[in-house]
This record gives structure tokens, C-alpha cells and sequence, in this order.
């Protein structure tokens, strides 16, 4: 919510500014105090299995809103892909999939792209749990949350494995 909050500010603050000046405003604003933290959430995803707060603490959480209609999404995958094989020990990716869709297509889709970390449906089960994370502006959008649940960094739009790396090793 605080998330928000900043950008909103953001927003208000500079009207002529291209949107990446906004987002970079509003991190320059939050950085001064990294108290935000990772909302209660419960997620099944597409394997049956619950993640919550208390399942992913103790790791670095990554947190990605994506679609399949969305190019930098897609060309996002491999990276977490690859990061994930390297570093599950000590970070979960859960891959929050915020479009309507079919499961079997979505797990065909999975496959293909040889996703090793969680994927989770935009469903019935799912939908107000997505909310938690707060209003989503544009996708890709990544969060990163220490293992202590505090959020240390948000992207928006595409990441690649460099990124990744600098926020969490």
C-alpha cells in the first residue's frame, strides 16, 4: 500500500516526466526507508502447492507479475529460470500469472519455457490474494523481499539475470 502511496506522490510531483522518471522518482523516495513489507498471502499454485509468509521466510522472495500476452514477460523467463537452478536454496520465485486463463494451457506454456519455479493462476482460488500485493501497473512487475519479508527493491517492466543478482546476491 505504502508502494502506492509513492507512486502516487510521484505522479503528482511530475506531470511532464516520461514514466520511467516517475518510477525512478518513486523508488528515491522509498529507499529512504525500507520498511515495507510483504503482505499476508496465501497462494496455491499450479501443482496444488500453498505458499505463504510463513513458507518462503528465511528466503529471498521474488514476487512476478506477468502474462503470456506480454513480450517482456516472456523475455524475462529464462533469467528467473536460470537464477532459480542456481540459487532455490536461498530464494523463491513465485510467477504470479495475472491473466485469465486456461490451466492446461498455462501448464503447456510452462513446459515449453521450462519454468522450475512456481507459477500461480489468476483464479478463484488465487484473485484477492493478488490483491494484496497491491495495485499492479504495468507488467512485468517484480517485487524483491529480503528473507526478512521487507521489500528491498520493485521493478517495472523487464529484469534479467544481472538484476536479479545485484538485488539479491
Amino acid at each position: 500500500m505504502s508502494l502506492v502511496v509513492l507512486l502516487s506522490f510521484a505522479f503528482g510531483q511530475a506531470q511532464a516526466l516520461s514514466f520511467t522518471s516517475i518510477i525512478d522518482s518513486a523508488k528515491s523516495l522509498w529507499t529512504e526507508d525500507k520498511t515495507i513489507k510483504a503482505p499476508e498471502f496465501s497462494l496455491i499454485d499450479i501443482e496444488g502447492i500453498t505458499h505463504t509468509n510463513t513458507s518462503t521466510e528465511g528466503k529471498y522472495l521474488v514476487v512476478n507479475f506477468w502474462a503470456t500476452w506480454c513480450p517482456p514477460c516472456l523475455k524475462e523467463i529464462p533469467a528467473f529460470v536460470e537464477f532459480y537452478e542456481k540459487n532455490s536454496d536461498k530464494v523463491e520465485i513465485l510467477g504470479l500469472d495475472y491473466e485469465e486463463a486456461d490451466e492446461s494451457k498455462i501448464v503447456d506454456f510452462t513446459d515449453t519455457f521450462m519454468v522450475n519455479y512456481p507459477i500461480i493462476l489468476f483464479n478463484a482460488n488465487n484473485e484477492s490474494q493478488f490483491n494484496n500485493f497491491g495495485d499492479i501497473l504495468g507488467m512485468p512487475t517484480t517485487y524483491i523481499y529480503d528473507p526478512d519479508g521487507r521489500l528491498i527493491n520493485f521493478h517495472l517492466g523487464e529484469i534479467d539475470i544481472k538484476i536479479l543478482e545485484q538485488d539479491i546476491l
